[in-house]
């Protein structure tokens, strides 16, 4: 467990962008915030069984990132983590918790194995619901549509609204039990079955999901019938859906946030046994939402707020505090940051133009970007799990901390850590959310926004976008970057090709400050259609790499090595005036490529020719006349060698 004062509680779920995702955000934001507890938060944008199967993988591979162990308690958000009846992720979560967590973990929603557990209980929530059409409509011949039979959750509602209506003085008949799918499909399903006759009519249709009461309205209007006059239609969980539908609809909050709440009171209680507890409050009058689908007066307040978490804004007057409002997506799509962020040349402007993009995801404490070191490197590919090191390469703060964007800034550090600012200790707790950043299912790293409690709300679909644009953004980087390096590397040796040594040498000179010289040497391998021939073209490539990696072997850090085509081989670089030291160099070649030929268990010697040329730039020469005038120097100097050593050689064996 982490040594620091302030304790953090782990929220893993899935889609917080929904209706329950911003509830339980907010039962747990709510308590956290009480306590004085970070909140770390790890969650996939999409559901599991998103058609788009590589890019559901990608998503949920943040979950692999969780280290367990550095938290005070875990919060499990089974309704998300099962959805769509995937246990997956939930079984790979247990066994790492297994492994490392030797904190208390709970579940929300939905029991899973020996886990603690903490349910939703809409028991009032749902007789509110029922009370509202007997007492303020006078329903008196109700029809519950439930989710499926046997469901644990669908006979639980209906069940407690059997329950309430009976309480009402009201029984309903089994005609009018309906099992459905919690989905548009079962109330659209009874509409037809109403509108047929293979139902007979009741007053008031009670749906257990918005879902079910919206497909049924659509339906039934649909048919030119009338919603509420030919008969009330109640929902179940007040999504925005419902407020924002053609004929609003009636319905009443999930209790999801007070479910949420309990489960961080419930890890208080075991790692704060001696602290009180400050229970979340709820309220059914403020958890109804009115509409027009029972006859209702639509509560306007509610439909406002509802159309501006969902309104796009093409042209909108962004005075401060609308700009930190951050309620729409106008702000994000009309300042065209996708063809911004992936017209970057190279993956360094990319960094520097997604650090500045992210003004559109206001407000927030501070902003990263970790990515795997080799991110751009396709060889390297991950598709499961995270490298030991990761590469913090952006920061944005908000704070007072120094932003990062530039290579040099970068801050390395071990993966398991997962955010080293994660635990140090800040005058006030706040919520971290951690996402993955990839591409398909290839993982890049991972983004982490850091906002205030009271912002908690606006981790919605403008950063999950965002989010999305900075992900292709990297892959836009990383396939620039791929064939950048296949035209100007060597594939066989990893060195420069020719076009690579005159693009580093122009950034080479372009940089030269004070007194300094050019020295070039060029190596050829010597016997390479020899080898070829003799022992096949696997051995001449193995030769080659030979020479390579004796090249590397004497380079200085910032020389430029290249292989030049075929067995032909430069080394170039910067010197002090009057310091390269040119038999000193070719011993030193001659001396390390021996040493690689001695070693490899070839049934032949790998040996070069070297030959070397130094100069020197002034005002008045083109650095690129001077290039060739080197190369031209140092091959001749490269022939003499080679012709003298083939002299002596001839020479020996004339003698012998």
């Amino acid at each position: 467990m982490k040594n620091t004062k302030r304790k953090t509680i782990c929220l893993v779920s899935s889609q917080l962008t929904t209706d329950h995702g911003k509830r339980i955000s907010r039962g747990i934001a709510a308590q956290c915030e009480k306590y004085g507890y970070d909140l770390a938060v790890f969650s996939s944008m999409v559901n599991f069984d998103l058609y788009y199967q590589s890019y559901a993988r990608g998503e949920i591979n943040i979950y692999d990132l969780i280290n367990f162990s550095l938290f005070d308690g875990v919060i499990l958000d089974t309704v998300n983590l099962m959805s769509s009846d995937l246990t997956e992720v939930m079984d790979m979560l247990c066994q790492k918790i297994g492994r490392e967590a030797d904190a208390p973990v709970v579940c929300i929603g939905i029991p899973y194995k020996d886990l603690d557990f903490i349910g939703n209980s809409n028991d009032e929530q749902l007789r509110e619901i029922c009370r509202h059409a007997a007492r303020v409509h006078g329903c008196r011949d109700i029809c519950i549509l439930t989710g499926p039979k046997d469901n644990h959750e669908a006979e639980e509602r209906l069940e407690i609204m059997l329950d309430e209506l009976h309480k009402q003085g009201l029984e309903v008949s089994d005609e009018h039990r309906i099992y459905g799918d919690f989905w548009y499909t079962s109330g659209i399903k009874l509409a037809q079955d109403i509108i047929s006759g293979a139902v007979g009519k009741p007053d008031a249709v009670i749906a257990a999901s918005d879902h079910m009461a919206l497909g049924f309205i659509d339906e039934y209007t649909k048919q030119g019938r009338r919603i509420p006059e030919d008969m009330v239609v109640l929902g179940f969980e007040a999504t925005n859906d419902a407020m924002l539908a053609d004929i609003p609809l009636t319905s009443i909050e999930s209790n999801f946030a007070k479910c949420a709440a309990d489960a961080v009171d419930h890890i208080r209680r075991i790692i704060e046994p001696d602290m009180s507890i400050l229970p979340y409050e709820t309220n059914n009058r403020t958890m109804m939402h009115f509409g027009k689908s029972c006859g209702c007066t639509p509560d306007m307040e509610d439909m406002v707020q509802a159309i501006r978490t969902s309104l796009y804004h093409i042209v909108r007057y962004y005075s401060q505090d609308v700009f930190e409002d951050n309620v729409d997506i106008g702000l994000l799509l009309e300042n065209f940051i996708p063809e911004q962020l992936t017209a970057s040349d190279t993956p360094d402007e990319c960094i520097e133009n997604i650090y500045k993009s992210t003004y559109v995801i206001s407000p927030f404490l501070n902003f990263y970007l970790c990515l795997s070191p080799d991110w751009l490197d396709p060889n390297k590919d991950i598709i499961s799990g995270h490298p030991d090191k990761t590469d913090m390469v952006i920061l944005r703060s908000n704070t007072g901390r120094n932003d990062r964007y530039r290579p040099e800034e970068k801050i390395t550090f071990d993966t398991s850590v997962m955010l080293p600012q994660l635990f140090e200790q800040a005058d006030e707790p706040s919520a971290y959310y951690f996402s993955a950043a990839h591409f398909s299912d290839k993982t890049l790293g991972y983004a982490v926004l850091q906002r205030r409690y009271c912002d908690s709300s606006k981790f919605n679909i403008v950063y999950r976008n965002w989010l999305r644009f900075v992900n292709n953004a990297l892959e836009m980087s990383r396939a620039r970057n791929r064939f950048f390096v296949l035209s100007v590397y060597d594939k066989m040796t990893g060195l420069y090709n020719r076009r690579g040594l005159y693009s580093e040498y122009d950034k080479l000179v372009s940089g030269i400050s004070g007194e300094k010289e050019i020295f070039v040497s060029t190596i050829d391998m010597d016997g390479l259609k020899y080898i070829n021939d003799t022992f096949g073209h696997s051995s001449g490539d193995e030769g080659i790499i030979c020479i390579a990696d004796a090249v590397r072997a004497i380079a200085a850090e910032k020389d430029i090595m290249c292989r030049a085509g075929g067995d032909e081989f430069i080394i170039l670089g910067l010197r002090e005036c009057g310091s390269f030291d040119r038999e000193r160099h070719i011993n030193e070649f001659c001396s390390v490529l021996e040493k690689l030929s001695g070693n490899s268990g070839r049934p032949y010697p790998i040996t070069a020719s070297i030959g070397c040329a130094v100069g020197r730039i002034n005002d008045t020469e083109d650095p690129k006349v001077l290039l060739e005038d080197l190369l031209e120097e140092s091959d001749e100097q490269m022939y003499r060698y080679k012709s003298n050593r083939r002299r002596r050689r001839e020479d020996r064996n004339g003698r012998d």
